[in-house]
């Protein structure tokens, strides 16, 4: 990816934080004040991509292949703590099957 594409990215993302209207003047302006040199089409590229899509459905998927990135998501602060609890309470359970294998009075040692 060259430094003027990744450039109009951000000018792309800059805009739409802000609630501007993404249009290719626009990029150019940031892109100008930024003092990074693209190709006269990459802006009026970006605008027209952020005018037909939604910026920040293509932000959201942008690390997606197919669908299979979407369907897993970051546990919340609850639920990682609930699913490092579970494990625990397997390894409990399978400590008991073993004592109270002792229990029954079976031992390699007596």
């Amino acid at each position: 990816m060259s430094s003027g594409e990744l450039g109009c990215i951000y000018a792309t993302l800059i805009l739409h934080d802000d609630g501007i209207p993404i249009t290719a003047e626009k990029i150019g302006t940031l892109l100008k004040a930024a003092n990074v040199t693209v190709e006269s089409y990459w802006p009026s590229l970006f605008a027209k991509l952020a005018q037909s899509k939604n910026v920040d459905d293509l932000v959201l998927n942008s690390g997606a292949v197919g669908g299979a990135a979407v369907a897993v998501s970051a546990p919340t602060a609850g639920g990682g703590a609930t699913a490092a609890a579970e494990p625990a309470a397997v390894e409990k359970k399978e400590e008991a099957k073993e004592e109270s294998d002792d229990d029954m009075g079976f031992s390699l040692f007596d």
